[in-house]
């Protein structure tokens, strides 16, 4: 398995939650945060190191805000498409799978994980070309929520989404000036797809879908950022199946 690195004091804390296997952890100061977390990495027999903060920048591969601490991960596993749709039978939920088709910016990958989690979705799809990659900055803007989100990568969406119709689900695409998703139904077994950065959802993939919705615009923005979009849907949706 592939190993990442992860930094910042919340997903190393995430990370030890979720029982992530740690290979190393490296720390640059000693706060009273820190120093906690590092003694539970040594609990579960992981090496802590000592390290400056350029050797840190080095070892993380860009200068971002580590807040002092870094760990050496197995990467998460990937799981296949059936587990995320066998845990939702379960937990005797309908389905709510997330699809995202060529969204290549890992801050914004993060995001859709960390509500897609936090918003009662099973699982999330991706597909293995054209993808951001599931790394330390994927991670640490996901909050946390990547450890607890299965995620899937498909070597093809389009014959994903086929066979996710085979299985009952409806494929809800997000498209712009669509009808407003508060007057769709989507609370049923459902596949929320959304697009890449700029683009949008390919037209192949727009094609499957059996519904295509929007988020109603009243401002001078004409459009939001596909993680500001992905919150608001999975919000509607989440609401209709409360109610």
């Amino acid at each position: 398995m592939a190993q990442e690195y992860i930094y910042g004091i919340n997903p190393v804390k995430e990370a030890l939650a979720a029982g992530r296997e740690f290979e190393k952890l490296y720390v640059t100061k000693s706060s009273q945060a820190v120093s906690r977390l590092a003694a539970r990495v040594r609990q579960i027999g992981a090496p802590v190191i000592q390290v400056d903060e350029r050797r840190l920048d080095q070892i993380i591969g860009e200068k971002v805000v580590h807040q002092g601490i870094c760990a050496l991960l197995s990467e998460i596993p990937f799981v296949e498409v059936e587990e995320i749709l066998a845990m939702a039978r379960e937990r005797e939920e309908a389905p709510l799978l997330v699809v995202l088709d060529g969204v290549q910016d890992p801050h914004n990958l993060g995001a859709i994980a960390r509500s897609a989690e936090a918003l009662g979705a099973h699982g999330l799809i991706l597909p293995k070309r054209r993808s951001a990659p599931v790394s330390a900055t994927a991670m640490k803007a996901s909050a946390g929520a990547l450890n607890h989100l299965p995620v899937a990568r498909v070597g093809n969406l389009a014959s994903c989404l086929d066979a996710l119709k085979r299985k009952g689900l409806w494929i809800a695409g997000a498209d712009m000036g669509c009808p407003d998703a508060g007057k769709t139904n989507l609370a049923g077994p459902l596949a929320l797809c959304l697009g890449g950065e700029g683009e949008g959802l390919s037209p192949l993939l727009l094609d499957k879908c059996d519904i295509k919705v929007g988020i109603p615009m009243e401002g001078a923005t004409s459009s939001l950022n596909v993680s500001a979009a992905a919150a608001i849907l999975l919000y509607e949706i989440g609401q209709q199946r409360r109610g």
